[in-house]
């Protein structure tokens, strides 16, 4: 009798582990897959900040050369939620220091400027995508205060890839541009409001 209630108090001190061990913080191994705008702003709250924070902190050590601790600060977080959230955007070199890669398949919500539908938010796992949606938005926004629209023509029949793999078309004929700008739905408010 003795050895069955050892046994159940051992099965019972299991079960509490392994209910402790499914409490864990999300890391990109187990975390959900997002490929929709729906599924990004579905997140609570604080996942959400955290999941932009770690697509800055990454951009900050790709574009600034800053080191991951620096990024962290930068952004809001914490070197250690950098580098377990980032970790597959990043390399971590012989002298201990880690470095973004050239590009990371982090999710990120951008504001682009699509052909078909003007200023809409899309979900993109690329980041050669998103510095895309950027350069077009800026080379937008140029247009629109200078008239120049050398910079974008850059961007005639070239799109942006979603993280589904849809293709959006970037929106380069100017008197749409015009339109959309009288309509005040191309101002920097617009175009960064709740993606950030």
């Amino acid at each position: 009798m003795k050895r069955q209630t050892r046994g159940n108090q051992k099965k019972k001190r299991r079960s509490r582990r392994t209910r402790k061990s499914s409490r864990r913080t999300l890391t990109p191994s187990n975390a959900p897959t997002i490929t929709t705008v729906e599924q990004f702003f579905a997140l609570r709250e604080r996942a959400r900040e955290i999941q932009i924070a770690v697509a800055n902190g990454i951009l900050l050590m790709r574009s600034d050369n800053l080191s991951a601790s620096a990024a962290a600060r930068a952004t809001g977080i914490a070197p250690s939620t950098l580098i377990r959230r980032g970790r597959p955007a990043m390399q971590k070199l012989e002298n201990g220091r880690f470095v973004a890669n050239p590009h990371d398949d982090l999710v990120r919500v951008v504001i682009v400027v699509s052909e078909t539908k003007g200023p809409i938010e899309v979900a993109t796992n690329d980041s050669r995508e998103v510095s895309k949606a950027g350069k077009h938005s800026a080379a937008v926004q140029r247009y629109l205060e200078t008239g120049d629209d050398r910079a974008l023509r850059r961007f005639k029949k070239t799109h942006i890839v979603d993280a589904e793999g849809n293709r959006v078309p970037l929106l380069t004929d100017t008197d749409e541009l015009d339109r959309l700008g009288s309509a005040g739905e191309l101002s920097f408010e617009s175009l960064y409001a709740r993606s950030r």
